[in-house]
């Protein structure tokens, strides 16, 4: 792969569609959960310990274990384990100072009940050991299907309560898993669990985005021999043609709104920038000249759009007014810097940047220009915020093969997600929704 081939769009959306044509037709395989792999974690650890929820016997799921699960992964919190024998339940009168003797800053506890409808009530309680209080004591009735999203939104409690900043635990991500002949859109927990098959295809699907309520992915879908945009609406499986002129349509980013979308059009000659409507209606081109726009993404106040673009000589990432005109550079470390994502609050950039001859995934404040690199494999590619902000995920390679990673804004906390099946890429993180 030529360093132009990394991120030209035109040049990538061939190879991808030649791969296809090369590929022979293999059956569907079965979609495996992730396997998550912790390998950092952050300067300070909260310890503490999750009991067994009463009730909780006999279910699909367990709640202890999700929930324990979802704190450890973010980095920020420890489990100290007891004794699964202890009783324990959201009403249960707690010697603070005793467990606190043992290390646990935070104790969590709950009970779920099966009602005479089928639903189950779970409840739960979140100890604060040091302060000697109860920092918050709820109750979700949910049907058995929502048990997992449940233990979540718990983890999701007890992460704001003592972190003071919004949880991710109960958000979905997306990505694109390849096998030979076959090519899948996923949706899952962010922690990987619970994939469903959005979209299969014998030819490529790249480039997902989800839309800023959660509701809906638009995509590039080679399925008609070209590359062409499409939203997907998730609940209903409804697919729209957004973007189907002549050449290449990819690249589709949502406006704030979500009532538009950037795209990457070569129907004028030359790669630029678009914006339409969701019915493709009310096309304006934004960029011009004879240098390769592309990868546009906007902020989240609707005011900008970043972009990559070699206007330069070299790829650079710039800054437009959402409606065009004149861009300002945005990155200047390092000669090669492509892929722009900004952080939920606008104030963070993410990106790949091309340092020691590898591609690795960096951030930039964009008051300061202070950059920082967070990856160190080198083959990395689609940086993609948490919602709150916190984290990265990514693409890259391990042992041949396609994965998923996570790393904290300040390089600190590491994850991977990998398979162990097809290949997976093209990852991004969706939004909170009201779930």
């Amino acid at each position: 792969m030529t360093m132009s081939n990394h991120w030209n769009p035109l040049t990538r959306l061939n190879r991808w569609f030649l791969a296809a044509l090369l590929l022979l037709a293999a059956p569907l395989t079965a979609q495996a959960q992730l396997k998550i792999d912790i390998t950092g974690v952050g300067a300070n650890q909260i310890a503490f310990s999750a009991a067994s929820f009463q009730g909780n016997q006999g279910l699909p799921e367990d709640l202890r274990e999700i929930i324990e699960a979802d704190l450890v992964r973010s980095g920020f919190f420890k489990s100290v384990k007891t004794s699964s024998n202890i009783e324990l339940n959201e009403t249960t009168l707690i010697d603070p100072s005793a467990w606190k003797s043992i290390g646990v800053d935070a104790l969590i506890v709950g009970s779920i009940k099966k009602l005479p409808d089928g639903r189950l009530d779970i409840r739960f309680n979140l100890h604060d050991t040091a302060q000697q209080k109860s920092l918050g004591k709820f109750s979700y009735v949910v049907a058995p299907s929502a048990l997992r999203l449940t233990a979540h939104k718990i983890a999701d409690y007890v992460y704001e309560k003592l972190l003071g900043e919004k949880g991710v635990f109960a958000t979905r991500i997306a990505y694109v898993e390849k096998s030979p002949g076959r090519y899948r859109l996923i949706v899952a927990d962010s922690d990987g669990a619970n994939p469903q098959v959005a979209l299969a295809s014998k030819e490529p699907i790249i480039s997902p985005s989800w839309s800023p309520d959660g509701s809906r992915l638009a995509y590039v879908s080679f399925e008609t021999r070209k590359p062409v945009v499409f939203v997907h609406t998730l609940a209903t499986g409804k697919r729209q043609v957004v973007a189907n002129f002549f050449g290449s349509n990819s690249a589709p980013a949502w406006s704030a709104d979500g009532r538009r979308l950037a795209v990457v059009l070569t129907k004028d000659g030359g790669s630029q920038i678009f914006t339409l409507n969701l019915d493709g209606s009310d096309v304006a081109k934004l960029t011009s000249g004879n240098g390769i726009n592309t990868e546009p993404a906007f902020s989240a106040d609707g005011n900008w759009i970043y972009f990559t673009s070699d206007r330069g000589g070299g790829p650079q990432i710039y800054r437009m007014g959402v409606n065009g005109g004149n861009a300002s550079r945005v990155t200047f470390e390092g000669g090669y810097n492509i892929s722009p994502r900004l952080s939920p609050d606008g104030k963070t950039l993410t990106y790949v940047t091309r340092r020691d001859g590898t591609f690795k995934i960096a951030v930039l404040e964009l008051a300061s220009g202070q950059d920082m690199v967070l990856t160190t494999n080198g083959r990395e590619e689609s940086p993609s915020f948490a919602p709150n902000g916190r984290y990265v995920l990514y693409a890259t390679q391990m042992g041949g093969k396609g994965t998923l990673a996570l790393v904290s804004k300040d390089g600190r906390v590491r994850a991977t997600l990998s398979s162990t099946g097809a290949n997976i890429a093209e990852p991004t993180w969706g939004p909170y929704t009201n779930d």
